[in-house]
C-alpha cells in the first residue's frame, strides 16, 4: 500500500511499511512515559548525596529539581504541535535521545553547573517525548473501549513512575551511588530508542504547516515563567517581589500568546479547541486534580521520615501498596467506563481520592504504617488512578486527528502545571501551620492541614467534573 491508515484513522502514515501491533506501539509509548514522570521525583531522595558529591548549596539542590520541571512544562505544548506537523514518530525519537543524553551527561558530571544543564535538556526532551506517548496511544487503538484500556495502560503507567520514583532513588542510592538515578535511564532509553526506531511507523497531521513561532515563543516563554514563580514560593513566599514579578510576567505572557493566536492564519493551538467541551472541561479537570494529588508522594514520603523517622528506602518501602492501586484503577477504569460512563468514572474515582485524603489528614505523630499511611494511601491513588483514565480520554476524544499531538501536550501540560501549582500551595500551608518547629507534633499538624486542603479541593473538583464534563466521549461540544 503507498498511503495507509493507522488502524484508528486519526492520522496519515507516511510509510509503506506495515503498521506494527497495537501492543508494541503502546509498549514502547508507555517505556518513553514511564521514563518521563519518573525523573520528576527519582531524583529527590538523592539530593543529599547530590550536595556532597557535588557540593551544592541549598537553592542549587532546588534547582536540580525545578531545571527539569521548568523546562518541562515550558516546552510541552510545543514538543505537542511539533508531533502533529513533523511526525510523531520523529518527535518520539528526537525527544528520546535529547532525554537519554542528557541522562547520560548528568550521571556523568563533575560540577553543579553541569548536573543542572543536563537536567534543564532533560526536562527539554520530556517535553518533545511526553506529547508523542499519549498520541501513538491513542493512533494506533480504535476510538472505544481497546482504546480506553490502552489509555489506562498508559495513565497506569505514567502514575506508576511517578510513585516509583522514590523506591527507585532509594534503591539506587543506597546500593550504587546518586548518578545510577541518572545513569539508569540511559540503557534502558537506549534499548527503548532502537526498538521505535526500528518496528514505529511515522504519522503526521496531513502537509507541513508552518510552524507558528510568535505562539511558540510567547507560550513557551509565558509557561516557563510561570513554572519558575511557582517554583520560587516555597523558598521566598507568595508576595516576594522573585516570586511576583515572575508569576505576572508569565501570565502577560501567556496572554499576550492568547492574542496572537487568535489573529494567526496557522496557529499552534486554535483557540476553538478551548470551546470544546470536552477538551476544555477535561483539562480543567486534569488541573484540578493534579493540583491536590500531586503532593501526595512529596507530603507522604517527608510525613515517613521527618515523623515517623523512617530512611529513605523504607519511605520508598511504604508507598509501594500506593503505587499498585492506582496501577490497579487506571485498569478498572476502561471495565466501568462502558457501563456508567467516562464521567460517572472520574467523579467516582475524585470521591475515593477525596476520602482517601479525608483520611490521611486524620495522621498523628505516633501513627501506625497500616492506618496512617497504606490505607489513605491505597484510597488515594486507587482514586487517581480511576479518574485519570476517563479525563484522558475524554480530552483526546474533543479534537481532530490533526490536533491529536496539541491536545495530548496540553493534557500533559495541565496536569504538569496543576501539579507544580498544588505542590507550591500545599507546602506553603503546611509550612504556615508548622511554623518554625521542628517537632514531629508540629510537622504532622502542618501535613495534615495540606491533606485536609486537598480533600477540598478534590470534592470541589469531583463537583465541576458532574457538571462539566460531558457523558460521553467525543460529545465535544
Amino acid at each position: 500500500m503507498a498511503i495507509m491508515l493507522q488502524a484508528s484513522g486519526t492520522s496519515t502514515s507516511v510509510t509503506r511499511r506495515p503498521a506494527p501491533p497495537a501492543w508494541l506501539v503502546v509498549t514502547l509509548a508507555c517505556a518513553g512515559q514511564f521514563l518521563v514522570v519518573l525523573d520528576i521525583s527519582v531524583v529527590n531522595v538523592a539530593l543529599p548525596s547530590v550536595r556532597t558529591g557535588l557540593g551544592l548549596d541549598a537553592q542549587g539542590l532546588q534547582w536540580v529539581v525545578n531545571a527539569y520541571a521548568i523546562a518541562f512544562a515550558g516546552f510541552m505544548l510545543l514538543g505537542g504541535r511539533a508531533g502533529d506537523l513533523y511526525g510523531r514518530k520523529r518527535m518520539f525519537l528526537v525527544g528520546l535521545g535529547l532525554f537519554t543524553a542528557a541522562s547520560l551527561a548528568g550521571g556523568l558530571a563533575q560540577e553543579g553547573w553541569q548536573l543542572l544543564l543536563a537536567r534543564a535538556v532533560q526536562g527539554l526532551g520530556a517535553a518533545v517525548l511526553a506529547p508523542s506517548t499519549l498520541t501513538l496511544v491513542t493512533s494506533a487503538v480504535p476510538e472505544g473501549a481497546a482504546r480506553a484500556r490502552a489509555i489506562a495502560t498508559w495513565t497506569a503507567v505514567g502514575a506508576g513512575g511517578g510513585a516509583a520514583g522514590g523506591f527507585v532513588g532509594g534503591v539506587l542510592v543506597d546500593s550504587l551511588s546518586w548518578r545510577w538515578v541518572l545513569l539508569i535511564n540511559v540503557p534502558v532509553g537506549a534499548v527503548v530508542l532502537a526498538a521505535a526506531a526500528l518496528w514505529l511507523t511515522e504519522s503526521r497531521a496531513g502537509d507541513r504547516r508552518r510552524l507558528d513561532l510568535p505562539g511558540a515563543v510567547l507560550v513557551t516563554a509565558g509557561l516557563g515563567t510561570l513554572a519558575y514563580g511557582i517554583s520560587q514560593t516555597e523558598a521566598e513566599g507568595w508576595t516576594a517581589p522573585a516570586t511576583v514579578v515572575p508569576l505576572t510576567t508569565g501570565l502577560l505572557l501567556v496572554a499576550g500568546f492568547l492574542v496572537v493566536e487568535a489573529r494567526a492564519k496557522e496557529p499552534l493551538m486554535p483557540l476553538r479547541l478551548l470551546r470544546l467541551r470536552a477538551v476544555a472541561s477535561a483539562n480543567v479537570a486534569m488541573f484540578v486534580s493534579g493540583a491536590a494529588m500531586f503532593c501526595m508522594w512529596y507530603l507522604m514520603t517527608l510525613y515517613a521520615q521527618n515523623v515517623l523517622g523512617y530512611s529513605p528506602l523504607e519511605a520508598g518501602l511504604s508507598l509501594v501498596p500506593s503505587s499498585l492501586a492506582v496501577v490497579l484503577g487506571s485498569k478498572l477504569a476502561p471495565l466501568l467506563m462502558p457501563a456508567l460512563g467516562p464521567r460517572t468514572v472520574a467523579v467516582l474515582g475524585t470521591l475515593v481520592a477525596t476520602a482517601g485524603f479525608g483520611w490521611q489528614s486524620t495522621m498523628t505523630a505516633d501513627g501506625t504504617f497500616l492506618t496512617s499511611i497504606m490505607f489513605p494511601g491505597i484510597l488515594m491513588m486507587l482514586g487517581g488512578g480511576l479518574a485519570g483514565t476517563p479525563l484522558a480520554a475524554l480530552a483526546t476524544s474533543g479534537a481532530a486527528p490533526q490536533e491529536a499531538g496539541l491536545v495530548s501536550g496540553l493534557v500533559n501540560t495541565s496536569r504538569t502545571m496543576g501539579g507544580s501549582l498544588g505542590l507550591a500551595i500545599m507546602s506553603t500551608i503546611a509550612a504556615a501551620r508548622t511554623g518554625d518547629s521542628t517537632a514531629p507534633e508540629a510537622l504532622t499538624e502542618g501535613y495534615a492541614l495540606a491533606f485536609r486542603t486537598g480533600a477540598v479541593v478534590l470534592a470541589a473538583g469531583a463537583v465541576m467534573m458532574w457538571l462539566w464534563l460531558p457523558r460521553k466521549e467525543g460529545a465535544a461540544h
